[in-house]
This record gives C-alpha cells, structure tokens and sequence, in this order.
C-alpha cells in the first residue's frame, strides 16, 4: 500500500521562499505552511447526500428525468403515471451513489492508514512517537532502517560513516537501486546527541514547493555561518531508508507540499468519447424532441380552431381554456408521451453492459499471471469501450517492458565468442542443459550460463579468460555484503555492474570485500588482496572507468572497462586484428539487443605511476579547472591499451514484449516510452523489444542543451522526414469542443524513430516550442523519451491528448507513472516490482506487458463493438417506438392519447426489449478471440469511430423514421373499413393498438436478429422468451379476471384473443415485418459486395475455414544482425569511486555493511534498477577448498598474457 494520496491539494497563495527554524513550532506556524496530512476523499457524512446528488444532476440526462417528474404530477399535462418515471430515476441515483459512497470510504481509509503511521518528533527535548499527519515543518525526526521518509527532509546526521545514507527511491522514480545521500559535516557532527539535536537552532531559506524531483536549492545559516543545500543533502518523501541504522531529518515540506504529491497528478473524472458524445447527441434528440412537441402543438391549435368548436356542445371546455391553452398543455403532454427517444433505461442498460464486460476481463484465465497469482482486474467499469479505440500507448520501461532482471548473457574473450551452443556439425542449437558451477562453493545457485567451453577454458586456466574475470572481479565500485560465511550479497551503482561481478563470482573469481585501499578476491580458491591505488571514475562523458591495482606479486596493472567505442580509440596498435574480430561479436551481440562492454588492460611502470599520482593529487586539490586537469591525466594514462574481450548483458524484457509491440503496431497503435532512465539502455530495449529497428530510415536522437539546439534538431529531423513539409500546414482546420487546433497526421515516406532525452523534451514541452515537438514526434513511427520526471509524463500524455484528440493509453509499474496514468483516457498498472501505486492509480491491471494486446485487441473491441451495436439499436427501437406516437397524433385530434396500451409502454423497455439487447451486448462477438489476435487490423475501425458516430446516429433515425411509418399506416390501412371472419368490426381503437404494438416487437427482434453475429442458447432465449413473454402478459391483462379486478387499469378486455385468431392480423405483422427490414438486408448484401470492411472479410475468412480455430504463430527468437553498437552497459550517473577511495568512511570492517556509494558533491541521479529485483542477489555456499594445479593448455589465438 502506498503512502501517499491519490490527489495533490494547492497552495492557494503563492509562496516564493521558504523560511524555517529548526524546533522552533511557533516561528514555523506563522507562516501557515501545510502539515503533514493528506486529504484524497471527496465528501464527509454531512456533505455526502448534496455534494453527491448535485454531481449526479450534471448529467443531462438526469435532470431531464427529474424534470419529467415534475411535469408528471401536473394532472392536467400528465397522461402517464408518475411512478413510470420515479422507481427508475431513483433506483439510478440510488446505484451511483452507493458506487460513489463506496469510493470515497476506500480513499478515507487509505488516507487515515498514511496519516495515522507514526514517526518519532523531536520535541521539549525528548523524542515523542507522534502520527504522520502531526509533523510539522521545522521539527527534527529519527528514521530507522527500513522506514518509509515521513516528509521532505533536510538531512542532518546519519548512523553510518561521513554521514552518509542510503534511500530506495523506487515511489519516486522506479529504480530499486540504492541512492546516497549525505550530510552536511556541521551538522552531521550533532549525531545522535539528543541534547545537541534540541539546541539546532539552524534557519533554512529555500526554494518554494515544486515538483522538480532532481533540483533543490537553499542555504542553512547555524552558528554564524551560511552553507550551501542541495539535492544530495535532502530525502524526499516516498523514498525509504536502506542499509541505514538511523538518521536525523529536518522537516522542510509536509503533505501536499512534497515533491511526490506535487508530482501527483490531479485525479480527473474520466468519461469515454462515447459518453461525450452521447451528451451532444442527448442535446440534439432534446432539440428534436422540442420540434415535434412543437409541431402537434400547432396541429392541436389548428385542430381546436377548425373542428374542436363541433364538440363543445357535449364536452364543453373550462371557463378561460381556449384553443391557445389547449395547444400549450398539449405542447407538455406530448413531451412526456415522447419522452421515450431518451428513456432513462439507456443509461441502466449502459452500466450492466460494462459492469459485465469487466466481468469478462476479471474472469480472463489467459490474463492470469500464476507466478505472482496475479489476475487482470478491471478497476473501473466505466472505460471498457474506450479500451477499442485506442490510438496511442505510453509506456514504461522498467518494470514495464523489462523484467528489472540483468542477466549475463554472452562474452567474446580474446576473440572467442562464448554463449551460444553449437551441435558437432557447428549449427547453433538451443541450449538446453546448465552449466555445473559445483567446482565453486561461493558461486550464486541462480546463475545461469549455457556454454560449457567457457567453464573448461576457466578450468585449464586460459590466462587470458583468467585475465578477463579478474578484470571483472576488480574493475567496479560494488560493496559486498557478507552476514554468514559464503553468503555474499553485491551492492552496486547499477544492475550492469552487479551482474558482472555476480558472472566473475560464479566463474571462480569471488569479489568478497573492500577497504579504501585494497580489494579482496578468490580466485579460483584462493584467497588474493589486491592494493587499490585509484579508481578512474565512470561520468558520462568518459563512458569508462578504470582502476589501478598493485597484485600481491606486486605488478602494477591497469584494468578498463567501458563503451567499445571509447575503448578502440585507446587501444595498442598491436590489437588490431583482435578488435577486427570482436567487433564482429560486438555487432552479433548488439544485433540481439543485448548491452555490450569493451574490457582492456595495460601493465604500468612503477616509476611512472609514480609521477602520474603526484600530478593526480595536484589536480584533485586544485581549486580551479580540477575537472579537466583530472580528465587530461585520466586521458593521459588510459592509452596504449590491451584488448581483453567483451561482454554482453541482457536486460531481461518480460515475456512476449515485442510480439505485443508488433501486434499493436499493425492495429495502428503508435507506441511512445517515457523513461526515466538514460538514453543507451532506452535505446537498448527499444531495439530488443521491436520499437526500434534496424530497417528505420533513421533514428533521430534529440539531446539539445538549450531551446535553440532543440529548436533546430526537432526541424533538422522534421526535414529530413518530409523535406517539403510546410511549416504552417500541419495545423488542420478542424477544432475541438475547446476550440483547440488539432494536428492531423503526415505521411512520410518510410519509418523513422525519435530519441530524446529529458533536458530537451523539458524546452519542448514549452508553449513555444510543443506543437513543433508533437508534430515531429507523430510522423515518426516510435517515440522514446528518456531521463524524464514524472511530471514530464504527464506533460507529454497532455500535449497529444490535447492537440490529437485520439485515445490514449498509460502503462506503468511504479509510483512515478502515477501522474501519467491519472492524465491519459485509460491508465493501466502492472503490479510488478515497484509496489502497488501504480495499480492503485490505475484503471485497469494485470501483472504482465504482454497482456496488453489481449485487454485491446479482444476485451477492448468487443466491448468497443457491442457497445455501438447496443447504441445503434437502441436509438432505433426507441426511436421507432416514439415516432408511430407521432403520426398517430395526425388522426387523433392531437389530443395526446396514446397509440398503445399503457401496459405496453411501461413494459416495452423494462420487460420486452430489455434482455434481448442486453443479451447481444454482453454475448455478441464478430469472431473470437484468436482470430481477434491474428487479425489486429480489426482494431483500426474502432480508432475512426466507424462503428457509432453521429452520422450511424442520424442514418439509425432515419431507418427508424421509415419503420415508423411502415408500421403505422399499414396496419391502420389494413384495419380500415376490416370485419372479422364472422362479420363483426374489428376495426377500432383497442384492436389496432394491440396490432400496432404486436408489428413493432416482431419488427424490432427480427432487426436484433440481423444485429446478432454471435447467437448463444442465452441470446436465442433472450428474444424468444421475450416474445412469449409479451403474448403471455398481453391475454393475462386483457383477460376478464383483471378486468373485474380492475376496470380502469384494465380496459383492453377481450381485444387479444379478438384479435389474434384472424389471419390477415398475423398476415398484416408479417408484411409490415418484412417491409420493415427489407431495406436493411438490400443495403447490407449491396455493402458487403460492393465495399467490405475489415470485418467483412474476416468473417468470410472464418466461414471458409469453418470456423477452425487460427494456428497460432510460433513465438520465434527475434535475432538482427547490427552495425550498431549496444551501448555502454553500465550506469550513466556519476560513479562512486571518489567515495570507494576515501580513507574516511570505512570505521567498521568491510564485510559488515555493503552499499552503493555516490560522488559527494556530483549529480547522483540516473540509477539502472536494482536490489529486491535484480537478478543478482547471491546466496553463497562454504568455503571452498583450493583446486589442484592444472597443467597449463594454451587456448589463446593472438597473443599470451603472462602473469
């Protein structure tokens, strides 16, 4: 369960500096900051019932239900019964409500389990346990390993060496590895000193409440003294603490004023474009309502006028009542008899048909994850139809598309590729058995490697595999973690590098520990120390690291491992031939999407280490230009290196991801990943995962630092695309409800993709620059953006939403999709890895990427399509119910009786029509699902709205139009002047009520019929049983027993079984139902003939492979072959080696406590994924013994490495 709230609460004054003193309430109170609670709820028990029926009234359709009401307990309009109107009004109000009701007491609980968590506060001297929503800004908190950060927090002291603390920070941004942050030296100084703590009587001036997650700006001014703050010195809330036994915090912001809930995104209520049509349209059927209401009005007055006058000798009207008044109270009673084209049964039906299509999507056993025992859940049942017209998905990455799980995968190791398993004709096969670690106790049991040549090269001890794991044994900035002997648990700045070190563990070169100066290894049994004497640290424009270590032999060696690209430019000439030929493993390894890295080594001159660390220590303490000095040296001494091999690390995507993507592609969906991890391993998935890929035209990579950069590489690329692309011409002359432009979609010549990172989508996403951004974006056929904050999502959902007017789609795992989830039409969570805030944000959730495509191409457009069906016929047996009131307004004097029984018109949509349509719109499907999935292209019709618009709407009221009339005069004509068998009249009132109401249901089953595609036992006894439903009521109210009982209620005595035992009754609903569906079955043959759709020509294809279920394709391995490298496989943040170097920090011994560590005083954001779901979390085995000599057998192609 998360810890913060769904919703973020603004300052309603606008705060620009920040002041506080530390423990001191009543300075702090002063300035009327928030506290720590969060309210998310929308009512109270008081505000419940108003609030939520003044909600429920803003739907049009409500208030004109009421407003029926009202006009029915008038006795002189009425003509109906008020109850036809009340029962279903208050039954509809009555289910929203409780929905609502049970809403808000979910979010009230939510709320009070974060609010009521405890924190220990520092106050009068002692610290108190007081609940979370009682902090306040200034106070001084403890936090203890494991806790969740109660606010956003000036960080004071720590339990752990130079101040320092770790924070999980997956709530924020979705990476699992640990983050460091660190005190400031004055104030770390207070320690735990409770007294200390109470005297801190510091003042802090900062930046006021905003949503930059990577930025803090403020200084501290304590004992006379100002100091600089920034974000390395702050935890923000919804981090937790790690591999910390305590800290002290000053609180800065509470609440709604953190970061995280400023991140929040505002909880909209979302409708579908279904519903919002429905609204224009409802309007339209008023409008229509009001012209014809208007209509008989006049023909009332004309009618009073003319022939009215002949009555009054036996009716005579009351005093004042003339024709005028007449036509007025007409006007009313003709608006509640018509009232049918928008019956209040619509919108009951409308929730039972999505309430059962997220029944469909609970129940789905192939949207079932047993691993996690996780179902799909549909969260809301308000969206199902949205679900079929979707146009764009935005998605995460980890945790998302990958599983967070980095796996060594391949290596090439002195130009010998190792990985792939080969049978004895040299065909690669499928590997099937694991390699036996069994030789290395201290190797981790989940480790898995296929290729047994490079277990025996290990074995026979080929120096330069050696070389190669002692390389990765040495050459990282890991911690080890060791609680018992032989359980080793690996701490690292990224998953690349903890992956790494976990393959050199298991191919017998064990990193088990560091000091500041020295790290300790087993290789291959025996124990080794090896002298640090400096670690080259990782940035992002070295795209390497090196360390330099002194072996127990005493030799001098330099060990590089980075980017190969970096690597080949510093190598030794004499490596010329090896680079040819790993270079073309480099290319196979990239061209299956894994992440590749370059290793090299040099020995060095002690002589010459010698003054190149005198000039390293003059350049480290030099107060001007230090970074450049230290790059020069680093430059200087990483050259002339020896080429050791490669390795090739596999992000783990979950299972089925880019056939998902590519079946979602050719349903014409446009794919967009919003990241917040660093542009080489976005780059790396997109092309694992089919998003991007090497037959693109080009991949355009957007990394400008300032507007104008932006600016010119969006138009660059724009150009490249669409060379003579106006400037002025993609604003389309269309407008929205909101009068926004919308940008129609360009076509270009070929595909392309578009890469941009963080800093520059922050310049485009500017007003002055967003169309430019959106417009290049959406004439590429991929989208990545990287390094992006949780706002920025959000921001770039809008941005399409906003000038695209298409459906859009969130995806994400973790608490920093949250906002881009609540800004997109359907939010979707995967309950993976990062906690369950994402799920509870979202609309819909599953636990797998994968499940996606099912949830769209099948739930979406079935729900899609029974929908619009139901919609469509709808409106046509409502509309034509009403309009045969309408014509028979015209020989009625417009004296507003009605055409049927009153019986009828209760019954007609409650009891006769009411399951049939239900049946087809819980049950009806064109094809199944498996054709669903061969054939995305079926999904595309749902994106243009095909299936109901308002041009369907207006052609299923003209339909109804001629029903109307089909159904009216021909049994008013073929009643005209009639006799029964026995020459008596059956030509009156009653009989032709009963034939009139008999024609429409017949007429309106068979069009349900002709809707069906997809009969079930259910469906066929849906519309049969309403048949004998309706026959059935029909003789038992006009039978005599109800007539005694009631006469007035009961008047049709006797008119059924009158009736319906003469034969030109049954011949005349015949006829009228055959001219009434006649011209439907013309035009559909006409159609599928002449222009078939999508699903006319699937379904023909279904029927000539008799209905055979689709062999599903065999998921094959996607394989390409690349020129392009892989990327840098470890992370792009600052690196720990200053760190890891520092004699200070390790007081304890080194295999107590392991951690990653940041670079004080250097950005440390840009983590990769770790931790809890890394795959690299050892668990060790004793000691091993050491392992006999081996005779040494040279396996080396090029050169010999001799230690």
């Amino acid at each position: 369960m998360s810890f913060f709230g769904l919703d973020c609460v603004r300052k309603k004054e606008r705060e620009l500096e920040r002041k506080i003193r530390a423990n001191d309430r009543e300075y702090n109170l002063s300035f009327r900051y928030a506290t720590n609670a969060i309210k998310t709820s929308k009512y109270n028990l008081f505000t419940f019932l108003p609030l939520n029926l003044f909600e429920q009234f803003q739907r049009i359709a409500n208030a004109y239900f009421l407003f029926l009401l009202v006009l029915q307990v008038i006795p002189e309009i009425s003509s109906l019964s008020w109850f036809t109107t009340v029962v279903p009004l208050v039954l509809v109000l009555s289910v929203t409500a409780a929905k609502d009701a049970t809403d808000d007491i979910n979010r009230h609980r939510s709320d009070n389990q974060v609010n009521n968590r405890k924190a220990q506060v520092l106050i009068d001297r002692k610290l108190r346990s007081e609940k979370w929503m009682d902090v306040q800004v200034g106070d001084i908190i403890k936090l203890e390993n494991n806790q969740f950060v109660t606010a956003d927090l000036l960080l004071l002291s720590s339990s752990e060496p130079l101040n320092l603390v770790y924070i999980e920070t997956a709530e924020l941004d979705g990476e699992t590895n640990l983050k460091v942050r660190q005190a400031l030296p004055v104030t770390g100084d207070l320690g735990d000193d409770i007294e200390k703590l109470a005297d801190f009587n510091g003042e802090v001036r900062c930046e006021p409440p905003n949503n930059r997650l990577d930025r803090f700006t403020g200084t501290l001014t304590f004992a006379g003294q100002k100091y600089s703050l920034d974000n390395e010195k702050i935890l923000l809330r919804g981090c937790t603490l790690r591999n910390t036994e305590w800290c002290f915090g000053l609180v800065l912001f509470g609440g709604p004023e953190t970061k995280l809930m400023q991140n929040c995104g505002k909880s909209t209520f979302k409708r579908t474009s279904i519903d919002r049509l429905m609204n224009v349209l409802v309007l339209c059927i008023f409008g229509f309502l009001a012209i014809m209401c208007t209509v008989l009005a006049i023909g009332n007055w004309f009618w009073e006028v003319r022939e009215g006058s002949q009555f009054t000798v036996f009716l005579p009207r009351q005093d004042g009542n003339d024709a005028a008044f007449s036509a007025f109270l007409t006007f009313w009673s003709y608006v509640i008899i018509l009232n049918t084209v928008v019956p209040i049964s619509l919108y009951v039906s409308v929730e039972i048909i999505r309430l059962g299509n997220s029944f469909y999507i609970d129940w789905d056993r192939k949207m079932y994850y047993a691993r996690n025992d996780t179902p799909a859940e549909a969260r809301t049942t308000t969206l199902n139809e949205e679900l079929g017209q979707i146009k764009y998905v935005f998605s995460d990455k980890t945790g998302t598309l990958t599983q967070n799980i980095m796996t060594f995968n391949k290596c090439s190791i002195n130009g010998k590729s190792y990985g792939d398993v080969y049978d004895y004709t040299g065909q690669r096969i499928e590997p099937t058995g694991r390699v036996d670690f069994s030789f290395n106790p201290l190797a981790d049991p989940r480790f898995v490697f296929h290729d047994h040549a490079l277990v025996e090269a290990v074995k026979l001890e080929n120096p330069e595999v050696h070389a190669f794991f002692r390389l990765l044994a040495l050459c990282h900035t890991v911690m080890a973690e060791e609680k018992t002997e032989g359980d080793l648990f690996y701490q690292a700045q990224s998953p690349d590098e903890g992956a790494l070190v976990t393959a050199a563990r298991n191919f017998g070169f064990v990193f088990r520990s560091r000091t500041p100066d020295s790290v300790s290894i087993v290789e291959m049994g025996q124990q080794r120390s090896y002298e640090l004497l400096a670690i080259l640290d990782f940035n992002n424009i070295r795209k390497r690291m090196s360390v330099i270590v002194r072996s127990p032999e005493g030799k001098l060696s330099l060990f590089c491992k980075g980017a190969d690209t970096i690597i080949y430019e510093r190598l030794h000439q004499s490596c010329s031939k090896l680079m040819d030929v790993t270079t073309e493993h480099l290319n196979e390894f990239a061209g299956e999407g894994l992440r590749t890295l370059a290793l090299a080594y040099k020995d060095l001159d002690e002589e010459y280490f010698d003054q190149w660390k005198q000039r390293h220590h003059e350049a480290s303490t030099a107060l001007d230009d230090r970074e450049s000095k230290l790059d020069q040296l680093y430059e200087e001494i990483e050259k002339d290196l020896l080429l050791l091999g490669a390795t090739a690390i596999e992000d783990k995507l979950q299972d089925g991801v880019p056939q998902t993507i590519e079946q979602l592609s050719k349903a014409d969906i446009k794919i967009w990943v919003l990241t917040g991890d660093k542009q080489e391993t976005a780059e790396n998935i997109g092309y694992s995962c089919n998003l991007l890929r090497e037959e693109m035209n080009e991949i355009f990579i957007i990394s400008g630092n300032s507007p104008e950069d932006v600016r010119e590489e969006l138009r660059n690329a724009r150009t490249s695309m669409k060379p003579d692309a106006a400037d002025s011409s993609f604003l389309s002359e269309r407008t929205s409800v909101k009068g926004v432009k919308a940008i129609t979609d360009e076509v270009v010549n070929g595909e392309y993709g578009l890469v941009i990172s963080g800093h520059s989508l922050a310049y485009a996403l500017e007003r002055s620059m967003e169309l430019e951004f959106l417009r290049t974006a959406c004439m590429c056929k991929s989208v990545i953006c990287c390094r992006v904050t949780p706002l920025q999502k959000a921001q770039v959902v809008e941005l399409v939403k906003k000038y695209k007017q298409v459906v859009t789609l969130a995806i994400g795992d973790g608490a920093n999709d949250v906002s881009m989830i609540k800004a997109a039409h359907i939010g979707v969570g995967i309950s993976g890895q990062e906690g369950m805030q994402a799920v509870l944000s979202s609309d819909y959730s599953f636990a797998q990427f994968r499940f996606l495509q099912r949830l769209l191409l099948v739930h979406g457009r079935w729900s899609y399509l029974r929908m619009c069906k139901f919609l469509r016929y709808f409106f046509y047996k409502n509309f034509t119910f009403t309009f045969v009131h309408f014509w028979y307004a015209f020989f009625c004097g417009f004296s507003a009786q009605t055409v049927y029984d009153e019986w009828f018109i209760t019954l007609y949509n409650l009891v006769y029509t009411a399951l049939p349509v239900l049946g087809m719109s819980l049950f009806d499907q064109d094809v199944n699902d498996a054709w669903s999935m061969q054939h995305p292209q079926l999904y595309v019709p749902g994106q243009l709205n095909l299936y109901f618009s308002k041009r369907s709407f207006f052609k299923c009221a003209l339909h109804s139009c001629y029903s109307s009339l089909v159904l009216f005069f021909l049994p008013y004509a073929a009643m005209h002047d009639t006799v029964r068998d026995d020459g008596k009249d059956v030509a009156d009132y009653q009989s032709f009520a009963l034939l009139t109401q008999t024609c429409l249901l017949f007429a309106v089953s068979i069009q349900l019929g002709f809707e069906m595609a997809y009969w079930t036992a259910v469906n066929t006894f849906f519309v049969l049983g309403s048949l004998a439903m309706y026959f059935a009521v029909t003789f038992a109210m006009y039978s005599n027993g109800m007539f005694l009982m009631l006469p007035s209620a009961f008047s049709f005595i006797g008119t059924a079984r009158n009736s319906l035992n003469q034969p030109n009754i049954w011949l005349t609903i015949l006829l009228t139902s055959t001219l009434c569906v006649l011209p439907v079955v013309t035009y559909r043959f006409l159609l599928i003939q002449l222009c078939p759709t999508i699903n006319d020509k699937v379904m023909f294809k279904v029927r000539q492979a008799k209905a055979k279920l689709p062999t599903p394709p065999r998921p094959t391995r996607i394989r390409r072959t690349s020129s392009r490298r892989s990327g840098y496989a470890f992370s792009h943040a600052q690196g720990y080696g200053d760190l890891v170097m520092s004699g200070r920090y390790l007081r304890r011994p080194a295999v107590s406590r392991s951690s990653g560590f940041a670079h004080t005083g250097r950005a440390t954001t840009g983590f990769s994924p770790m931790g809890r779901s890394a795959g690299y979390s050892p668990t060790g085995r004793p000691q091993n013994v050491k392992v006999p000599d081996v005779q040494v057998t040279s396996l080396q192609m090029y050169r010999t490495i001799t230690d």
